[in-house]
């Protein structure tokens, strides 16, 4: 890989205009009620608006001022939002003109803008095997563009895959209440990452996030042999694609169910998006939906 195909004065425009549907959504305008926190206290009421759940009217105060009103909060402390992002070789990888790392960068760089917009702190880890690289939480001015610029480094990316490792040295490295989202293929998971992530889980607001290429869920329809390759070992398999496309399929939905469960299982949260659809709108769904199942606990 020469180098990651994201240029960060273009990306900057483009977080823009994404950070703007998600202040307009308000995802980002009421986004702390979507993570789990402490210390919310009323602030003031402003006007609602017909793109906002209905659920969150105040109605004896709309009431009294004849219009429809919606209470706002304050978080008493400042959010910390940490990204563990996977650099490994399978990331290094696309069917379609962007690869997994690169659409995982702009997630990150995405949601890392709209913190630090929103006045709270972002920090980042890069894992393989280990952890290659880490920054701690700020929200310093330039936390953005030093995050950025680690994330478009092609000198970082590469090698195995240890989840569980990576998940060890969070749960040493930051302190409670951290909100970490965990950005990964989740291809060649093994040792201990199940039990990790529920310490993890434990001690954070975990979210895992799926990246896949849509060559990861379904092979193309081929009558000619293919070559398979493991991205961490290089072991190769010849195949006949058409044969084993309704069984691969059908393994791959399996194995990214089984690893949703284990998530939600330990009480994180978890969603799949796939390289060739925009993240946008799928976030902001998931955020919406996460913030009412937080409302009924």
């Amino acid at each position: 890989m020469e180098k990651l195909k994201i240029d960060v004065g273009k990306i900057i425009k483009k977080l823009e205009i994404i950070t703007k549907e998600l202040v307009t959504s308000r995802v980002i305008g009421n986004y702390k009620s979507v993570f789990r926190g402490e210390g919310l206290e009323f602030d003031s009421y402003r006007d609602y608006s017909i793109i906002e759940d209905a659920e969150n009217i105040d109605w004896k105060a709309s009431l009294r001022a004849g219009k429809l009103l919606i209470k706002e909060y304050v978080e008493e402390r400042n959010l910390e939002v940490f990204f563990l992002v996977d650099i490994s070789s399978s990331m290094i990888y696309g069917s379609i003109k962007k690869l997994k790392s690169e659409y995982a960068a702009e997630v990150v760089a995405s949601l890392a803008y709209a913190t630090l917009k929103a006045g709270d702190s972002v920090g980042l880890a890069l894992f393989n095997d280990q952890v290659v690289k880490e920054i701690p939480v700020s929200k310093e001015k330039n936390q953005f563009y030093i995050l950025s610029k680690t994330l478009i480094n092609p000198y970082l990316y590469g090698g195995g895959y240890d989840l569980a490792n990576a998940l060890k040295f969070l749960i040493s490295y930051l302190r409670r209440n951290v909100v970490v989202i965990i950005i990964s293929d989740f291809i060649g998971l093994r040792g201990e990452w199940r039990k990790y992530l529920e310490i993890a889980a434990s001690k954070f607001d975990v979210i895992g996030m799926m990246i896949r290429d849509p060559a990861d869920r379904d092979l193309p329809y081929e009558e000619h042999p293919v070559i398979l390759s493991d991205p961490f070992s290089n072991d190769q398999l010849l195949v006949v694609a058409s044969k084993i496309k309704a069984e691969y399929s059908a393994h791959v939905r399996e194995q990214e169910n089984a690893i949703k469960k284990t998530f939600l299982e330990v009480g994180s949260d978890f969603i799949l998006l796939v390289t060739n659809k925009p993240f946008t709108s799928d976030l902001i769904g998931f955020f919406r939906k996460r913030k009412k199942r937080l409302r009924l606990k």
